[in-house]
């Protein structure tokens, strides 16, 4: 029996290497919508001090647009927020479906290469006590970053 902590393998500096490459991959096709949501609340948060601030002494009609305007701007920062969000998880699915599956595929040749038969993921289940000398961890990390190396490509959407 061995315990393996795999929260331990999304550590950017002694995780699975592959997991940083493919987040900043994700990260990086996913930065143009954020620049332009991060824009559009920038908007948002301007029109809606220009109202607050005007409210007493502008022109009615004035006011009224700027409000309209305000609440355009809210429903489209809303619905592209949330298309964004869909298409940023499915796209993170498409991109680490595979990793977790490499990942399954080399955690079982180890235990068998190393006569293990049962491996508890102690991320997932509260464990009361393992001793060290039981914990995969490390030799797991350091085993599959040799073998898989961080510079896999990844399919683009």
């Amino acid at each position: 029996m061995a315990m393996i902590y795999s929260d331990a393998f999304l550590d950017p500096k002694t995780g699975i290497a592959r997991f940083s490459s493919l987040l900043g991959t994700l990260n990086r096709e996913f930065q143009p919508r954020q620049a332009e949501l991060q824009s559009m609340q920038t908007k948002i948060g301007t029109l809606t001090k220009e109202i607050e601030d005007t409210q007493n002494v502008a022109d009615p009609n004035t006011l009224r647009q700027k409000r309209d305007q305000l609440t355009q701007l809210n429903t489209e920062f809303k619905r592209k927020g949330e298309d964004a969000e869909a298409a940023y998880t499915k796209r993170r699915q498409e991109i680490f479906l595979p990793l977790q599956q490499d990942i399954g595929k080399a955690l079982e040749a180890f235990a068998k290469a190393r006569g293990i038969t049962v491996i508890v993921d102690g991320s997932q289940v509260p464990v009361v006590y393992a001793a060290d000398s039981i914990d995969i961890t490390r030799a797991f990390i350091t085993d599959f970053n040799s073998k898989n190396p961080a510079t896999a490509s990844v399919t683009q959407p």
